[in-house]
């Protein structure tokens, strides 16, 4: 496959996955894909096209220079239809067209977990992270997180130690853990964890991005690269989120694509609750303002337990959880508005 026509179609954000793979199977050369006018991408496409400016030619000059990247990054990379592309990520609408990798990204082919949170975590919800994760690699399950700060730092390092302690002889049978970067690969977002994302790859894991080379982090990004997390998962424990949280934007994702959500009972310890009502508060100030929505100022994780999600304590029990009927735990919200909830 001509690596600069993938790069150059991977790069165009206005055409959808479907028309990517149309032209894909259309076109036999980035240079015919840099001589369509924007009348005959339309044309090929079955839709008007409306999209700011299109210089084909400009595109393929950064494709081959970004698929120049690639190679002396030694960055890889996989297709939608290649058989190396993760059967969990290709069920849902627009997937990515094209996912650049770093590492090993077979370990997003076997059992995973996604593992998200606030970057404000408490000692207790870093903690909570870092054993779940450990423990979840430890019995064969890869651990899929966003490399942030807080919560996704304690994921990522808890799968990491759990092979380093295992040493020469770690199994096979092992997980390895897997960072979703809003960002290209070269990019490490934040630079601040670039020695853990060397780790993660040391020990068998993966760094993967839908972007190219060169592509920097934007608020845009964190929420689609969201997405790509809560796909990778048939289950997506949120450890502690307060209100607004991006990882309750996650959350969404995998309510929207059939997948479990279930929260960490660390979320609500009541160090955690003290930094949600301290959240809150400056939400309910902006919504007011009218600088966030309501849907934002309202997004909690006490909310998604109301509507049955349910809550576990560590990975052995979010198995459990798993294997039980839908709706079969009872953490409801009691008269006090507190969580009924086993002591950790």
């Amino acid at each position: 496959m001509d690596m600069t026509l993938c790069v150059s179609l991977a790069r165009i954000t206005f055409l959808t996955l479907s028309e990517k793979l149309l032209l894909l199977k259309n076109l036999d050369s980035a240079d015919r894909l840099a001589l369509l006018s924007m009348e005959e991408l339309s044309s090929i496409c079955g839709r008007k096209i409306r999209a700011r400016s299109w210089n084909g030619g400009e595109n393929m000059r950064c494709a081959v220079r970004e698929a120049g990247i690639l190679e002396a990054k030694r960055i890889r990379s996989v297709l939608y239809a290649d058989a190396a592309y993760p059967a969990l990520l290709r069920e849902i609408p627009n997937a990515p067209f094209m996912l650049f990798y770093l590492g090993d990204i077979s370990v997003l082919a076997g059992r995973t977990v996604s593992v998200v949170g606030t970057r404000r975590a408490t000692p207790g919800g870093a903690r909570a992270a870092y054993g779940f994760s450990g423990a979840a690699v430890r019995s064969g399950c890869s651990v899929i997180s966003g490399l942030a700060h807080g919560i996704d730092k304690s994921a990522h390092c808890g799968a990491v130690d759990a092979v380093l302690e295992a040493g020469a002889d770690c199994p096979k049978s092992f997980g390895r853990t897997a960072a979703v970067l809003p960002a290209g690969c070269d990019t490490i977002t934040p630079s601040a964890h670039k020695r853990l994302a060397e780790q993660i790859i040391q020990t068998g894991g993966c760094i993967v991005s839908e972007y190219v080379p060169g592509v920097q982090g934007q608020p845009w990004r964190f929420v689609q690269r969201n997405r790509i997390i809560a796909a990778l998962s048939p289950a997506t424990v949120v450890v502690e989120a307060p209100p607004g949280s991006g990882a309750l934007i996650t959350a969404q994702y995998a309510v929207e694509y059939n997948r479990d959500v279930l929260f960490h009972a660390a979320a609500f310890s009541d160090m955690a609750q003290a930094v949600s009502a301290a959240v809150r508060q400056r939400l309910e100030a902006d919504f007011a303002a009218g600088r966030v929505s309501r849907m934002k100022a309202e997004s909690c994780p006490e909310a998604y337990v109301e509507c049955g999600a349910p809550v576990i304590q560590d990975y052995d029990d979010c198995c459990r959880c798993l294997k039980e009927a839908p709706g079969e735990r009872n953490c409801k919200l009691n008269g006090g508005g507190q969580l009924d909830l086993p002591a950790l």
